[in-house]
């Protein structure tokens, strides 16, 4: 079970990235730090909690995401990035996890001047082409935030993990009324595209918090998880 706890917050933190702030706003403000705190539910029950933080000094940019499964399972990911006219330049991704005894980690080193990605997760190293505008999993989200104020969503994104760069993609569905532990937001409703059947992945997109995700749920085969809002500071 720890397994599948630690596998579910790690596949939270991928899916979120690509689509916190997927939506139209009306309002183009400029990107700022904040601090978002999360319930974690697995198949129904409440088993931790997660949190998001964003800081800058000078141009250079941190994003954290933190999460903890009771005491079975933890996991933690820094994105570092430049950001310049409202594009982001991705320099280094790490992941650390722990599930009981057993940790893993793994690292991104974007190199745009030997025009490479390396990469190393446990102790498998791998490199492959460096691309203008990729991203990673982390600073994806925030890069989707400024494509939106500044014309719209492209119709897909170059994310490196630890294999490849790959394109993602997503698609909003309509308007919904969200409850959350920090308060009742009207939000816009955005779907994951997956591939496989019965894989499904939702998220509720919060326009009065920067379209910041208030709630997302996501459902593979009989396994389950979802996250809700509880704090929020920006």
């Amino acid at each position: 079970m720890a397994k599948n706890i630690l596998t579910t917050l790690r596949m939270a933190t991928g899916i979120l990235t690509s689509l916190l702030l997927a939506g139209v706003s009306g309002n183009v403000l400029a990107m700022s730090p904040f601090q978002a705190s999360y319930q974690f539910a697995y198949n129904g029950k409440n088993v931790g909690s997660a949190t998001r933080t964003l800081s800058k000094n000078g141009n250079d940019w941190t994003y954290v995401f933190a999460a903890k499964a009771a005491a079975l399972a933890s996991a933690s990911e820094t994105s570092r990035f430049s950001f310049d006219n409202g594009k982001i330049s991705a320099n280094s991704f790490s992941r650390n996890s722990k599930v009981l005894i057993h940790n893993s980690t793994m690292n991104i080193n974007f190199n745009p001047a030997t025009k490479t990605i390396n990469t190393r997760k446990d102790d498998k190293a791998r490199s492959f082409p460096w691309q203008a505008g990729v991203l990673d999993e982390l600073n994806a989200e925030l890069q989707v935030r400024e494509d939106l104020k500044n014309g719209g969503l492209k119709n897909g994104y170059a994310i490196a993990d630890a294999k490849e760069v790959e394109s993602r993609q997503f698609v909003k569905q309509g308007n919904e009324t969200v409850k959350t532990a920090f308060g009742t937001f009207d939000t816009i409703k955005v779907v994951m595209k997956h591939d496989k059947a019965g894989k499904n992945s939702v998220f509720w997109l919060a326009p009065k918090l920067d379209y910041l995700p208030v709630k997302m749920t996501h459902q593979d085969g009989k396994t389950s998880y979802s996250m809700s809002l509880t704090g929020y500071k920006n």
